[in-house]
């Protein structure tokens, strides 16, 4: 399942993100790559203990986020890497390692950080069975994809692309069961808002996602 969450970052949380990340260093993006995407990979990343605050409050607006905790279902955070694409660098195809740092990479994300029109190319491409599909989000909004795919960061052609990315390890190692428990969870949210439903009809979808959850997920 591939998502799009827009704003995920408020303007507030957002021009905060940005005024901290153009005060850091950045150095060559090689030093987290695999062995296979060295080769490809051609950009910048963020390094430091300030980069690291800027880290965690990313993630913890994340974990806030209902949308994406329910698309995610996280168990826990992999590596999240702030990185910078000036003209010239793109990163080739490849497929991201299946464990980072110890955590196995069940999903990835990209969160934008500048505005589509402020460069050009440096589009996310991902190729899924119908097709290749290019992701150039608005700032502050995120996509969230299947680490199991071929995916590039094409080459930027003018401006400065910022993003942050990072993995996650899930709580439901089964794509589709998880996409299975979103469509649960975007149900009962829609019948949040329908006060004429009878309350016993929620209460027997929070005891199906309790239980269904009980028997996906692996802690």
């Amino acid at each position: 399942m591939l998502i799009t969450i827009d704003q995920i970052l408020d303007e507030e949380d957002l021009t905060r993100v940005r005024a901290e990340v153009a005060e850091l260093v950045f150095v060559d993006g090689k030093a987290t790559a695999g062995a296979h995407a060295k080769a490809v990979k051609n950009n910048q990343q963020a390094t430091g203990t300030a980069a690291q605050t800027v880290v965690e409050f990313v993630q913890r607006a994340l974990e806030r986020h209902d949308v994406f905790a329910a698309a995610a279902q996280i168990k826990t955070f992999g590596p999240i890497l702030i990185s910078r694409y000036q003209v010239g660098q793109a990163y080739g195809l490849h497929v991201d390692n299946a464990f980072m740092a110890g955590v196995r990479a069940d999903l990835s994300f990209t969160l934008f950080l500048n505005p589509p029109d402020t460069y050009d190319g440096g589009a996310l491409c991902i190729e899924q069975a119908a097709g290749r599909q290019s992701i150039k989000l608005p700032a502050g909004s995120l996509v969230l994809y299947p680490t199991t795919t071929v995916h590039e960061v094409e080459a930027v052609t003018r401006g400065e692309r910022l993003a942050i990315v990072g993995w996650i390890e899930s709580r439901i190692v089964s794509a589709e069961a998880r996409e299975a428990m979103f469509d649960l969870a975007q149900v009962r949210a829609h019948l949040a808002q329908m006060p004429q439903v009878d309350p016993l009809v929620r209460l027997t979808l929070q005891k199906a996602e309790a239980n269904l959850m009980r028997l996906l997920s692996r802690f």
